[in-house]
């Protein structure tokens, strides 16, 4: 009798190539810096053919885009500590930590560089996780816009153009001018109210 043997999925293939991307792109910007890497380049490190990374990526500046952030995966479990300040905080200094590796930054540098009139993932992605951690505190006056002007504008700012000025106070401090300013006084202004028994 005869025996058919199953055909191989395609998945697991296709994370391999994806992951030998990735580090290729990684080890190149390490040791080249972003401007100067190049797709053939990429390919070539990784052992793929460079149709495999435009037809998976469509040019350079978007692969960069999606190295630099894919670390900071935007279904990760976000901080839940019960107080919008707190949570925002802790979810800053997560991504203050992710680009203080040059890396990590010279990718966003690379990829932003590029980007043109088009929205990058980062941005995206962090105004989405924004979103989600108000989503918490129906309560607040603080919006996306305030988290992405005063919080997350300020770290990418600081990644592009002066990464040595991130440091360990860097997410308090962009959350605590986000408190100091009138999106916050509202919110402190609820808060000082609930707690005296005041209607406002």
């Amino acid at each position: 009798m005869s025996t058919t043997t199953p055909s191989k999925r395609t998945g697991g293939r296709s994370a391999a190539v994806i992951h030998s991307v990735r580090t290729a792109v990684e080890e190149l910007v390490k040791e080249k810096g972003s401007e100067r890497v190049t797709v053939p380049m990429i390919a070539e490190r990784a052992g793929v053919n460079p149709t495999s990374i435009y037809r998976r990526w469509g040019d350079l500046p978007t692969l960069l885009n999606d190295i630099a952030t894919y670390h900071l995966d935007p279904d990760r479990p976000l901080a839940e500590r019960g107080d919008l300040r707190d949570d925002l905080t802790d979810w800053a200094s997560g991504i203050v930590t992710h680009f203080r590796k040059p890396v990590n930054a010279a990718l966003l540098r690379g990829g932003a560089g590029a980007a043109g009139e088009r929205a990058s993932d980062c941005l995206r992605n962090r105004r989405t996780e924004a979103a989600q951690l108000l989503a918490r505190h129906p309560e607040t006056a603080v919006t996306e816009d305030d988290v992405m002007d005063v919080v997350i504008a300020p770290i990418v700012n600081r990644v592009i153009f002066q990464p040595w000025t991130l440091g360990d106070s860097t997410a308090d401090d962009m959350v605590a001018r986000l408190f100091r300013a009138g999106a916050g006084s509202a919110d402190e202004g609820t808060r000082r109210g609930a707690a005296s028994g005041d209607t406002p």
